[in-house]
């Protein structure tokens, strides 16, 4: 075999690492917030709403980093949960408005503290300035790329 083909290996290179850490992060939140009927999706939607202020299901959609469809089929389950409620916007009747009900209220109230361990988690096996520093490798990473993403 040529060194072209031997010379590459999975597990010395900056991208398995980089997506390993990233599902094992993932999962970790993911086995959290289902205990609260709760998916990443839906907890990223519910802080798009209820922390930043967004109400728009475009602005969701670019907020999550998914697709209309995706963000439209999440609203939906959303809405029949109880977790927020949708109204026509004011001008343009094919507008929606989405607002949080006291349920999704309460669901980022009870999610928060599994996001915080999350978080805690990770920065406890980094030591002092690393956090920083990990944070700025990231955003140089990500720097000038199209950071929408199509899927969550």
């Amino acid at each position: 075999m040529s060194d072209e083909i031997t010379g590459y290996r999975l597990h010395k290179s900056l991208g398995y690492w980089l997506s390993l850490a990233a599902r094992l992060q993932e999962r970790r939140l993911d086995d959290q917030l289902r205990q609260i009927g709760l998916s990443r999706i839906t907890w990223c939607i519910l802080l798009g709403v209820g922390n930043e202020g967004l109400s728009q299901p475009s602005e969701l959609a670019e907020f999550v980093g998914i697709d209309r469809t995706a963000t439209s089929r999440a609203l939906r389950q959303m809405e029949e949960a109880g977790l927020i409620a949708r109204a026509s916007g004011t001008g343009d009747r094919r507008t929606r408005q989405i607002t949080l009900t006291a349920a999704g209220r309460s669901a980022v109230s009870k999610g928060t503290p599994f996001a915080q361990h999350n978080m805690d988690v990770m920065r406890e096996r980094l030591e002092t300035g690393e956090t920083e520093e990990l944070m700025r490798l990231l955003e140089k990473l990500t720097e000038g790329e199209e950071t929408k993403l199509r899927h969550f």
